[in-house]
């Protein structure tokens, strides 16, 4: 073997070792003893269907991470394919939404290329272009980041879920982050995959390591048209969404985590607002356990902002401004109570990640409204569980 082949054998052998792959499988369901007529849990994404079990999430995840810390120029990547029933709702529109069209389909999560660059500052700047999940909000698509199943109608309806575009990370000091992107807006593309043609943006700051080390917080703020054209006209390309997110978690105790969260968004061509304000607690009560609570209101103004998707293709055709079968109740203030637990044991055998997270849920119009089961009660309790397992 020559010198020169030799070198290129070596440096493979490199790049391979420095990607860090994973598999992880969640499946769950949520119980709703009303049995509504239409067998969906309202205002619900993730366990959307009530009383069944639903294959959630299968995904295969390969990673060259970067080294912030490093003052040179590096690159890496980020992809991560999904196949379930959550890819009905982060689906993204002209990559994803027509290979399957039933209860489970198949997403790119992330697909992405990532670089530092020592620029400007000593910790420099970093960057990612392509699909990417979004920054905004305390909860996200990988169940083992959040702390419950089911998600914040704050997390469903008042941030974003997936980009195409690019974001950047400006490390202005070891404490200060400055963040900003463009893209092509919500859970869209280019061409026929892209309801309007505009683009939209962040810009925002995160602070970390305050307080000796206990608090941290992000805001960001986003703005650009998020309307389909077959919905509104022309004016959806420049009836603007404003997007506005502050969420920061303060470490009480060793054991005793609190987290909380501020919303407030405007979309001017629905002519539609909303509030919100949710807080989480989490306790490490042992090794393997933590108890979670979550409490929320959610104010939606117009009642054109929380929908219930009725068939599994639904989300993805609002998206588009297509007829879609959906339900919306009248202008209402969410309230909702989650509590439950996480249970991780260490079982070896290359797992992982092994987590069970049973939790019950009470939801509750707090203005007199009916928004659940059918749009026929005011209130909805649902109790239920997932199971993760990562490799």
């Amino acid at each position: 073997m020559t010198v020169a082949l030799r070198a290129q054998v070596a440096r493979s052998e490199s790049l391979l070792d420095s990607i860090q792959w994973g598999a992880q499988i969640e499946g769950g369901i949520r119980g709703n003893p009303a049995r509504p007529a239409n067998g969906v849990n309202a205002a619900s994404f993730i366990g959307d269907r009530a009383n069944q079990a639903e294959l959630n999430q299968l995904t295969l995840t390969a990673i060259r991470p970067v080294d912030r810390s490093r003052a040179d120029y590096q690159w890496g990547f980020s992809l991560r394919l999904l196949y379930g029933a959550d890819a009905r709702y982060y689906n993204i529109a002209g990559v994803s939404d027509k290979i399957f069209t039933g209860r489970e389909q198949i997403m790119p999560v992330m697909a992405h290329i990532d670089a530092h660059l020592p620029w400007a500052t000593p910790r420099g700047l970093d960057m990612q272009a392509g699909i990417l999940t979004a920054p905004m909000g305390v909860e996200n698509l990988d169940p083992m980041t959040r702390p419950f199943y089911s998600l914040a109608y704050t997390t469903e309806y008042s941030t974003p879920f997936e980009h195409v575009g690019a974001m950047f990370q400006w490390h202005v000091t070891p404490r200060l982050d400055v963040q900003f992107g463009i893209d092509t807006g919500n859970q869209t593309s280019f061409g026929h995959g892209d309801n309007n043609r505009m683009p939209a943006g962040y810009f925002g700051v995160s602070m970390s390591d305050l307080a000796a080390g206990r608090l941290s917080f992000t805001y960001l703020s986003r703005v650009g048209p998020e309307n389909a054209v077959r919905a509104l006209g022309p004016r959806a390309d420049h009836a603007q969404r404003f997007w506005n997110d502050l969420n920061g978690s303060y470490k009480v105790t060793s054991r005793l985590t609190a987290t909380a969260e501020v919303n407030v968004l405007h979309d001017a061509g629905l002519r539609a607002d909303t509030w919100s304000v949710v807080g989480w607690l989490n306790h490490q009560t042992a090794r393997t356990i933590a108890l979670n609570l979550r409490a929320e209101i959610y104010r939606d103004n117009s009642g054109a902002i929380v929908t219930t998707f009725l068939r599994d293709a639904a989300y993805e055709g609002a998206l588009l401004g297509d007829p879609a079968i959906v339900q919306n109740a009248a202008p209402t203030t969410y309230g909702a109570l989650t509590l439950g637990a996480t249970w991780t044991p260490a079982i070896g055998h290359h797992v992982k990640t092994f987590a069970i997270r049973p939790e019950i849920r009470f939801d509750r119009s707090l203005n007199g409204t009916r928004p659940f089961n059918d749009l026929r009660q005011q209130s909805m309790f649902t109790f239920g569980s997932d199971v993760v397992l990562g490799f």
